[in-house]
């Protein structure tokens, strides 16, 4: 079943492929290229892809760490960056690395931070890099998770990215569990061994008070997209594992606003908003460990070009460190309406 609405993250095209690894030959998509599990993960002898893809786990072994990146090993002052973390935007020129590691905030061992990157590579143009962060801050639904984005560039235009290092900053730092994983995606790849295999897909026939991926197999790496029809106004929540109780905390941010901070009784949500839904998000799934997801959303608002649609930009933890995540859902708050037919839910997964 084909799922128009399933678009590959940050606008990397055909990337995102619904054929898990034991799918049929030539389907292409994301491949792992290398990974790092280290106190200062760096991932070298890349193969030349068009686009790369970054999954950073960064756990605290004292406070504060503040790694940057590198690539291929390039010291010079050679990168620039737009980092957003909490307020207002900085600007970084002339630098020797750029953009702030997974964790670089933080109390101590409790700690954690996750983030995803995507990056372009043509070895004839600078290289531009988004990065969406999210770190526990403290242990506890009582403090909400904090949060960072980035736009960056390495100003090379003659060489291939061949390698990715975090490089300590003169901080903290992290355990030697710490990871880092670099997936590739080429238009021209045809490869049956897709980094992420999808573990539910979900469609509603009819109309629902609730979508549910039933239970999935436990990964380290999860990837989640909802489509949800939406009948009238109302609002609707996400779970994990079926937890509706103040176990999750988040702070977020609707149409570019303030951040808001708050306990909530689920990871994901919604504005009060009628039609169509488009929700993309990315979860660190540590059975010891909070879970932290980075969330966005694009909501339809009104039809008609004439009204611009809303959007979120949420990162939420769950506070769970005794098991993994196995299930989730999306359920009409009480007293909304139902989600309609053609509501879709599809998780991806990887260890």
């Amino acid at each position: 079943m084909s799922f128009p609405f399933l678009q590959s993250y940050l606008g990397l095209g055909q990337g995102l492929q619904t054929k898990n690894a034991a799918g049929g030959g030539g389907v292409g998509g994301w491949v792992e290229l290398g990974r790092s599990t280290s106190a200062t993960p760096s991932v070298a002898s890349l193969a030349n892809k068009r686009y790369y893809m970054i999954l950073s786990h960064g756990i605290l072994a004292t406070v504060y760490p503040a790694y940057q990146m590198r690539i291929n090993d390039d010291s010079g002052s050679n990168y620039s960056a737009r980092r957003w973390d909490g307020a207002s935007d900085t600007l970084l020129t002339n630098q020797d690395k750029v953009t702030s590691s997974p964790a670089y905030l933080g109390n101590g061992s409790a700690n954690i931070g996750f983030s995803v990157q995507s990056w372009s590579n043509l070895s004839n143009k600078e290289k531009l890099g988004i990065h969406f962060g999210v770190y526990n801050d403290s242990s506890g639904a009582g403090t909400a998770p904090r949060r960072q984005k980035n736009v960056e560039k390495w100003a090379n235009t003659s060489s291939s990215i061949n390698k990715f290092s975090w490089i300590p900053d003169g901080y903290g730092t992290y355990t030697s569990d710490s990871e880092m994983i670099v997936l590739g995606y080429d238009p021209a790849d045809t490869h049956s061994n897709n980094f992420w295999t999808e573990l539910s897909s979900t469609t509603l026939t009819g109309s629902a008070s609730t979508i549910n991926s039933g239970t999935i197999t436990a990964k380290k790496y999860l990837w989640i997209q909802l489509y949800a029809k939406q009948a009238s106004s109302f609002s609707f929540e996400g779970h994990f594992n079926g937890d509706t109780s103040s176990n999750y905390s988040a702070r977020y941010s609707g149409n570019g606003g303030a951040d808001t901070t708050s306990t909530f009784t689920k990871f994901a949500g919604n504005f009060s908003g009628g039609g169509e839904y488009f929700l993309n998000a990315f979860v660190i799934n540590v059975s010891n460990k909070e879970k932290l997801a980075i969330v966005h959303t694009s909501e339809m608002n009104a039809s008609g070009a004439g009204t611009a649609p809303r959007r979120l930009e949420w990162v939420s933890k769950w506070v769970n460190t005794s098991s993994q995540i196995t299930s989730i859902d999306f359920t009409k708050e009480a007293g909304m309406g139902d989600l309609q037919s053609g509501t879709a839910l599809r998780v991806w997964g990887s260890d």
